[in-house]
């Protein structure tokens, strides 16, 4: 992947082609659904949907997505991204199997879940 500079996440799906733009579409699309108040923007060079502070990035590469949902949404889900190659807050999704669209939305529930969680105890502090 080239390094561009993209000012939109429109313009970072469209700068790919066939399945890893559809892929793309659907990760943004579930996120969207999850987490209908969180706001879009390009952080890092690529798309993170942010509420009260990033919520989740997503990016692509080569050969797989990059998921990136704060350590706390892979502690939550450690039974269910042990299958997937992980780092510190980062999931990496193979491009040759199919796209675990039930555990991103799992995942983006848990975060906005949290999110609210922190900005209600940080009221009542």
């Amino acid at each position: 992947m080239e390094k561009h500079s993209f000012e939109t996440i429109d313009q970072y799906i469209d700068s790919f082609t066939g399945d890893v733009r559809e892929i793309l579409q659907k990760i943004r699309k579930v996120v969207r659904e999850d987490a209908p108040e969180a706001s879009e923007s390009i952080n890092y060079g690529i798309p993170t949907f942010k509420l009260a502070g990033n919520l989740v990035h997503f990016a692509a590469y080569k050969n797989h997505i990059g998921f990136y949902p704060a350590p706390s949404g892979m502690e939550e889900f450690k039974k269910e991204v042990a299958t997937y190659k992980t780092g510190k807050g980062t999931l990496q999704f193979p491009l040759d199997k199919p796209i675990p669209y039930e555990l991103i939305s799992k995942i983006v529930q848990f975060r906005v879940e949290e999110i609210k969680q922190k900005a209600t105890k940080k009221k009542n502090d």
